[in-house]
This record gives C-alpha cells, structure tokens and sequence, in this order.
C-alpha cells in the first residue's frame, strides 16, 4: 500500500477566524485562537509563516468575501504568503497559472461550502492529479479542508442529508469524493447540527470505513494517511461499523428505520488519536506527547 508523505487537516467548520460568512454569524469565544489553534497549527505544519498557502474557495457561494476572510485571518497570525484560487468550475481547474502555482505552494486549503462543488469540479482533472502526487510524495505538504472542505477529502462522501431524517433509509446521500483518504467517511459541523445519525448510516452503509464527526473550531491532523490526532477546541466523535452484528439496512424499503447493532464510538479532544487502519484509540496522540510520556516512565 502506498503511504502518503504529506499531511491532512479536516476541520469541521466555523473554526475561529472572526465571522462565518456561510451562516452570518459572528464567533466571539476564543478570541485568541489564531495564538493556539487550528490556523496557527496549519501554518506550522506547512512550515511556519513564511509558508505559502493557497486557499480555494470552489465550495462557496461567496467566495470573494470567504477569499478575504481567510487573508485576513492568516494576516492576524503574521502570514503574508497568501493567495486564493477563485475557481468555479472545469475550465478554471484547467488554468495553467492556477495549476503552477499549486505546484509551488506549501498548502492548499479548501474553504467551506458545498462539497459536490469540490467532487465535480475536481473530479479527473489535472489539478487534482497534481495535488494527489504531492500529497503522497512530498513530505511535510499540507491539504487542509474546513467543513465541506473536509467532506470531501474523503473517497466516499457525505452530499446530503437532513439530519432530523438521517435515521431513515436513503435519507443520507453518497458519493465518490477527492480520494485524499480512503476507509474513512468525514462529517462536520457534528455536535451543533445534530449529524450523529447521519454520519452512523453512512458508516452502517459502508462498514469498512472509520466515520469521523468533526465538531466546529475542531480537526484531526492525519499523517501517512492513516495517524489522526484531534485538533482544535471541540471534540472529535469517532464511529466504527468494523464489527456490526445486525443491520437491516440492506433489506428494507427506502424511508424506513433503521436497526444497527454493535456500533463502535470514541471521543476524542485536543490530544487524542485514532488509527484508522488498526481502529485504535490513542490517548496521546502527538509525537511530543508521546515522547514526554516515555520521559516519565524512564
């Protein structure tokens, strides 16, 4: 299996940088989040602030003002080697300025939105071909992906589903996404819309995947395509379909309940980790963590 060299950060939307333009509205907790959070650690990751990032607003309907939003955000935490890719369809994903300068950047970062832009503009191109080789062959290159950005990271995505209905059969939509990562499904926004049941059919759907529910200014950091480790101010809610013993959901008629038994969750904070390919809780996620741990034990 071939191991990616670069890194993910999917965060789960609405994290901290003053306004959320998707929704209107203003965030005004953690109000020195650029100084511990997940742009600053974004930014670290991609080498510190002299890093060059590209945000890509596809995702959003007002990408212009998201566009600026993020400048400004990552000009609060001292970057100044930022750009934003405008790009709104097949033919722009085509622009051959678009396509060197994610060639020479550090970072990408997807902007929220609507995940099925991402997936259908994407899809095949070349731009995404580009970004796939340097994300497995390049060591220390960063795709970060907030809400729908995050969606999308994955080879099976979440497009659509209305989270009061999601315990119903065909109420939760599927599709083919970026293909970053494979075994897992990835939802945001979790805890404050309520998406528990959606992200719980999709893994009953697709049991071979790890579900991973990002709750907002909250992420996971994955190396070598498989090490997560949470990120950011909320939780991480981790479901796991590995050893379901019943499921209904094969055999009954779209619309009605489903019955799931041996669903498998963990929460992680700030700290914590999973492997996806092991399906395992890590208590101390981080490489410093983990060597200050065996400090102690010495």
């Amino acid at each position: 299996m071939l191991i990616p060299k670069g890194k993910l950060i999917a965060i789960g939307g609405a994290e901290d940088k003053g306004t959320d333009l998707e929704t209107g509205e203003i965030h005004r907790s953690n109000l020195n989040f650029f100084e511990r959070g997940i742009l600053r650690r974004i930014v670290q990751e991609a080498g510190g602030p002299g890093a060059r990032i590209e945000t890509i607003t596809t995702a959003s309907t007002i990408p212009q003002e998201v566009g600026n939003n993020y400048l400004d955000a990552f000009g609060k935490i001292g970057c100044t080697n930022i750009g934003t890719l405008h790009i709104r369809n097949r033919h722009d994903a085509m622009n051959e300025e678009f396509i060197n300068r994610i060639r020479n950047c550090d970072c990408v970062m997807f902007s929220g939105g609507n995940q099925l832009r991402l997936s259908a503009t994407f899809g095949g191109t070349r731009f995404l071909k580009i970004l796939l080789e340097r994300y497995y062959n390049e060591e220390d290159f960063v795709i970060a992906g907030t809400s729908a950005g995050a969606m999308a990271m994955s080879n099976t995505m979440i497009y659509e589903g209305n989270a009061t209905r999601a315990h119903l059969k065909g109420e939760v939509k599927i599709t083919t996404g970026l293909g970053l990562i494979d075994d897992v499904i990835i939802d945001s926004h979790f805890e404050k819309r309520g998406r528990f049941g959606r992200l719980t059919q999709a893994v009953a759907s697709n049991p071979s995947c790890i579900g991973i529910g990002l709750g907002e200014d909250t992420g996971m950091l994955i190396t070598g395509g498989n090490k997560m480790e949470a990120i950011g101010s909320g939780l991480v809610v981790i479901i796991d379909g590995h050893d379901i013993r019943h499921s209904n959901i094969a055999d009954i008629p779209e619309g009605n309940p489903i019955s799931i038994e041996n669903v498998v969750v963990h929460f992680c904070e700030k700290g914590n980790g999973y492997m996806v390919l092991e399906r395992k809780f890590l208590m101390e996620a981080s490489e410093g963590a983990l060597i200050h741990k065996q400090v102690d034990v010495e």
